[in-house]
Order: structure tokens, then C-alpha cells, then sequence
């Protein structure tokens, strides 16, 4: 190949002939296509030779179309008619049943009586009576006086010379003391009549000895007015030592 080069291109001494320039120029681009298509022979080569499978593969060819989209006409957009509100009847107005009134007794009127009828008048005036009215002569009513206030009866005046009940031995030793109320009725000639005990000094020996003093005991008899009268009064007895 270096050898054909120098022969066509010649030593590169001046001098020799460029006729084999010219000729290297002719055969090269003719050597490059030789080139390329052994190089394709070879790959074919090995293409036969894969497996059926891979060829099966390799042979798939997937064609690819570009579609442009036509352009749509758009039709211009209507205005939508918005429809009018409808009017809302008014409601008819509720009707209200009314319950029947009970009817109301019928008051009976009063029937006028009719007018009596005037005696007939008589011509003849009466003559006025000649007898005068007796007068009624009223009594006042004698009203009963007040009874007179009761005067009780008197049993510590100093002329009745009343004695003074014993101090029994026994209470003395003891130490009993007490104040006894003895309620008395006095008769009218001034007696005791009746003696009881109204509060007791505690000590029922105080309260015999003071009872058995009393009822031989004179009073001054209750009045009323100038009447002598029986009447109850209460008669205290002290026992001190």
C-alpha cells in the first residue's frame, strides 16, 4: 500500500512527473466505497447469523406517523336566557272555623202588672174627725242599781284576839320551817265554817298545827252594804324559829 502511495505520488523529487497525483485522486474515494461496503457485507453477515429470535426482534419496525390536529371551528358562545322569577301566587288566607255558639237561654221578661184602677172619687169630702188621738204616754224603765262592792272578811284585827298557832316540838327539833296559805270560809256571824289548805309549807306537822289554829279562830263577816254575808278568804301562817 506504501509502495503504491510512493508510485502514485511520486518520490517527491522535483522534477518527476504528477500524472500519478491525479490517479490517486480517481482511486481513493473508489477504495473508500469499496471499504464501506465490505464493512456492510460483513455486518450483514452477522446479522444472518443471530438467532431467529433476535432477527424476529430486529425486525419489528415501528412506524411512527405524526397526525396534526385539524383545527375545530368554535362556534361563537351564545348568551343563555336567564328566565325570569316566576311570581309566587299569594296563599289564600287561612279560613278559621268558628265553633258554634250555645244559644243563650232566653231570659223571660217581667209582664208588667196592669195599673189598678183608682177607686171612684167621691163628690162628698170626708169630714175630719171630730174625736182627738189619745197621746201615748212612754214609762222609762227603772234600771237596776249596782249591787254594792263585797266587803271581805277580817281576821288580824287586834280586838278578835285570834292566837297564834303552836310550833310543833317535833318540827322544832327537826328544824322545819315553812309558810302555810290556808283558804277559809267565813260565816256570817264570823265562824270559821271551813278550812282547807291552798299551799302547803312542805311539812304536813306545819300544816295540821296551822289548820287546828285556825278553826277556832273569830272574823269579822264579809259585807255587802249593810248585810252581813259568808265569803272565802285566804289566811297566810308563817312557822319561823
Amino acid at each position: 500500500m506504501l509502495a503504491m502511495e510512493e508510485y502514485l505520488c511520486g518520490s517527491g523529487k522535483p522534477g518527476q512527473e504528477k500524472a500519478p497525483v491525479a490517479a490517486w485522486r480517481w482511486w481513493r474515494p473508489l477504495l473508500q466505497w469499496s471499504g464501506v461496503g465490505l464493512a456492510h457485507a460483513a455486518l450483514l453477515g452477522f446479522v444472518l447469523q443471530v438467532s431467529p429470535q433476535a432477527r424476529q426482534v430486529l425486525g419489528h419496525v415501528i412506524e411512527a406517523s405524526l397526525v396534526v390536529p385539524r383545527p375545530v371551528a368554535v362556534a361563537a358562545a351564545q348568551p343563555t336566557a336567564v328566565p325570569e322569577p316566576t311570581p309566587t301566587p299569594p296563599m289564600p288566607p287561612k279560613e278559621r272555623t268558628l265553633a258554634p255558639r250555645a244559644p243563650r237561654p232566653a231570659t223571660p221578661r217581667p209582664i208588667a202588672a196592669p195599673p189598678a184602677e183608682a177607686p171612684p172619687s167621691s163628690d162628698v169630702a170626708s169630714e175630719p174627725a171630730t174625736e182627738p188621738a189619745s197621746a201615748v204616754v212612754s214609762v222609762p224603765t227603772a234600771v237596776p242599781a249596782a249591787p254594792p262592792p263585797l266587803v271581805l272578811p277580817v281576821f288580824n284585827a287586834d280586838y278578835l284576839d285570834n292566837p297564834a298557832p303552836q310550833y310543833p316540838p317535833m318540827s322544832r327539833r327537826l328544824g322545819e320551817t315553812g309558810r302555810v296559805l290556808l283558804r277559809v270560809l267565813v260565816s256570817a256571824d264570823g265562824h270559821a265554817d271551813e278550812v282547807e289548805v291552798e299551799t302547803s309549807s312542805g311539812f304536813e306537822r306545819l300544816d295540821a298545827a296551822a289548820r287546828q289554829a285556825v278553826v277556832r279562830w273569830r272574823f269579822v263577816p264579809a259585807r255587802r252594804g249593810d248585810e252581813r254575808v259568808a265569803a272565802w278568804v285566804l289566811v297566810p301562817i308563817s312557822f319561823v324559829m
